[in-house]
């Protein structure tokens, strides 16, 4: 699948449990949204990540991706040691200047 490099670097990041990596993808300002809380800031994305990859070790395998201008969504089976795993989930992304804006994941 032919990814944009900043979405092929976060699955990448996010496959080898690097959340320093994974939090470089974003801007500075940008924002996640995912199971109901908003994590604003690298920093904050990085704690996020690195806490969620300790507790559910979860892998990303590209399904889909639908590209419109700045918006994108990946659809990606991801699986670990969650309750229900495998699961396809949506990454909803905002892409500005080839770095992420805003995340939102949903089902």
């Amino acid at each position: 699948m032919n990814l944009p490099k900043v979405i092929a670097d976060l699955v990448d990041a996010q496959n080898s449990f690097d959340s320093v990596a994974y939090a470089n993808c974003f801007f500075e300002t940008a924002t996640v949204f995912d199971e109901g809380k908003t994590h604003s800031g690298r920093q904050e994305i990085q704690y996020w990540i690195d806490e969620a990859n300790k507790k559910y070790r979860t892998v990303m395998k590209p399904l889909t991706y639908i590209e419109n201008g700045t918006a994108s969504i990946l659809s990606a089976e991801c699986s670990g040691t969650f309750p229900g795993s495998p699961i396809t989930l949506k990454f909803h992304f905002d892409i500005v200047d080839q770095q992420i804006q805003h995340l939102k994941v949903t089902e």
